[in-house]
């Protein structure tokens, strides 16, 4: 249940703490498996590496489930050692295709996850907001009947001074009734194109003179107010927009190694998915890549 890289990552930390002993008084052992130890720092690295669903644990159960992965790991690794699988090339080459993605995955924290700032990813979403085209919306009340005879009949009773949220509660049909005919804040394509025309086409604190029908009945509407459409606040959308940020540095880490190694793919259909892939990702529609 552990990801495959702690193997690599247990392996290099138990290199290290055997060779710093300095070290060691800052990283205590939490267990021991026969004569190998268990470090804190490794408890830490197995708990970052949790399965998703062990993730969610809370913090004293993961720690206890990656303890237990962990010993796992111990117990079958001395195993494999005895047997002498590290010295066999196919452990080998897993090992080096490990060490790589490992240090991809350390640079990556280097130059984009810790290089990303808050104020790099405020400036985005000042950027993205201002870019955004104006979109208008309108707060408005309706009554809704079954006949135009009752439609005509509540706009006879507003031209003489009806109150409309009054009459809303007195002969509306829709749900809202109790609101006064309240539907809030909607823009284009939120509802059907005859009430959406009717509505927009309203000036503040006026109601439509004539019926409006729809596939639900008979409307009379009434526009309390329009603006344009408020964009969504920083902190509902800080997630998304950094990894816009964090997509944009990835791609030039990208673009700038590519720049400097040529790269030579032999098999031409691999050839054709690879340049595929490079081309959206140099169109910027490539997310942001997990950690491997």
């Amino acid at each position: 249940m552990l990801r495959h890289k702690f193997l690599v990552t247990a392996a290099l930390a138990a290199a290290i703490l055997t060779q710093a002993p300095a070290f060691a008084a800052d990283d205590p052992v939490v267990a021991k498996v026969g004569s190998l130890e268990i470090r804190q720092s490794e408890l830490d690295i197995a708990v970052q590496n949790l399965d998703p669903q062990l993730a969610q644990l809370p913090d004293e159960q993961k720690k206890v489930a990656a303890l237990s992965g962990a010993i796992d790991v111990k117990l079958l690794a001395a195993g494999a050692v005895k047997e002498g699988v590290k010295d066999t090339d196919d452990f080998k080459k897993r090992m080096a295709y490990i060490g790589d993605r490992e240090l991809h995955n350390a640079y990556f924290r280097k130059h984009v996850i810790d290089a990303t700032s808050d104020a790099e990813v405020k400036a985005r979403y000042d950027k993205e907001i201002a870019s955004l085209p104006k979109q208008e919306e309108v707060h408005a009340r309706h009554i809704l009947v079954k006949t135009e005879d009752e439609a005509k009949a509540i706009i006879t009773a507003l031209d003489k001074g009806g109150d409309f949220a009054a009459l809303a509660k007195e002969k509306s049909q829709d749900s809202n009734k109790d609101e006064g005919g309240d539907l809030g804040w909607f823009g284009h394509g939120q509802m059907v194109p005859e009430f959406e025309e009717a509505a927009f086409g309203l000036q503040k604190g006026a109601y439509t003179k004539t019926p409006v029908k729809s596939q639900f009945g008979f409307h009379v509407i009434k526009l309390e107010d329009k603006r344009d459409t408020p964009p969504p606040a920083f902190e509902q959308v800080q997630d998304q927009v950094k990894q816009l940020v964090m997509r944009d540095k990835y791609v030039a880490l990208i673009t700038k190694a590519k720049a400097e190694q040529k790269i030579d793919i032999v098999d031409p259909a691999l050839k054709k998915g690879y340049d595929d892939v490079s081309k959206m990702q140099d169109g910027g529609d490539a997310p942001v890549p997990a950690q491997q």
